[in-house]
């Protein structure tokens, strides 16, 4: 019986060691490498890839309509594209591309979507364009900061 025991418990250690070991990998690190130029190189298949560079156009794009929006006072315009990338566009993500990131790439990707909705309340709420064209700025050194940290590759590379 003792011996039994311990078997149970060994089984049980070793199986949260493996839980631990692959939270650590999915949640935390995700699929990365060491880039040549220094960044981390996030490792994804092909469409997953795509996935992400549209949405980082989107962004973009984005960007360029609330701008126009600010130069024309135009703050339901300005509202409106900023809506339209937050968290409502982070919806629909596979679990399996989420698996293969690192945590401070969700973590900042999560904060820029919520900043677009902050930024879509200020223009609704309050119309403030200096209070709008700060908030932009602070979205923009999130773009910089992931820009100059991460290189998205393809699988089919390595």
């Amino acid at each position: 019986m003792k011996k039994t025991c311990k078997l149970c418990w060994g089984v049980s250690v070793l199986l949260l060691a493996g839980i631990l070991a692959m939270g650590y990998m999915f949640v935390i690190r995700g699929n990365v490498t060491e880039s040549a130029d220094g960044r981390t190189a996030i490792i994804l298949q092909p469409g997953e890839r795509d996935l992400v560079l549209a949405e980082m156009r989107a962004f973009l794009e984005g960007v360029q309509t609330i701008t126009e929006g600010l130069v024309e006072g135009d703050m339901n315009s300005v509202a409106d594209a900023a809506k339209k990338i937050g968290m409502a566009n982070a919806a629909g993500v596979p679990v399996t591309l989420m698996a293969k990131l690192p945590l401070e790439f969700k973590t900042l990707g999560m904060a820029t979507h919520k900043a677009f909705d902050a930024l879509s309340l200020e223009a609704t709420d309050m119309g403030d364009g200096k209070k709008v064209l700060a908030q932009m700025a602070e979205i923009l050194n999130n773009c910089t900061t992931c820009h100059s940290t991460y290189r998205l590759e393809s699988a089919s590379k390595k």
